[in-house]
């Protein structure tokens, strides 16, 4: 296997992890931005009050784009399997 192959694999691989974890760290990010707002507007400085809306906004849009990130992830992997006899025979 060539080095131009590993990092080819490599650079796809993260590509991959980035969009798959793209739409949930931008809604932990948003919504905590949106709390981390409200609190200091209000001066309540409840530790649930930020932890629980981003686990039900990340839930929602796991919900909501877990069919997409299945299906990315199996695209991905018949890619690779793929390409099992090309690395192989060099």
């Amino acid at each position: 296997m060539s080095p131009e192959a590993v990092l080819d694999i490599a650079l796809a691989a993260v590509t991959l992890a980035a969009k798959l974890a793209a739409p949930l760290l931008i809604t932990a990010l948003v919504v905590g931005f949106a709390i981390s707002l409200i609190q200091s507007i209000t001066q309540i400085q409840e530790v649930t009050l930020s932890f629980v809306p981003k686990a039900v906004a990340v839930a929602v849009v796991l919900l909501i784009c877990g069919q997409w990130m299945i299906a990315e992830t199996v695209t991905f992997t018949e890619e690779m399997f793929d390409r099992i006899p090309q690395l192989l025979n060099g």
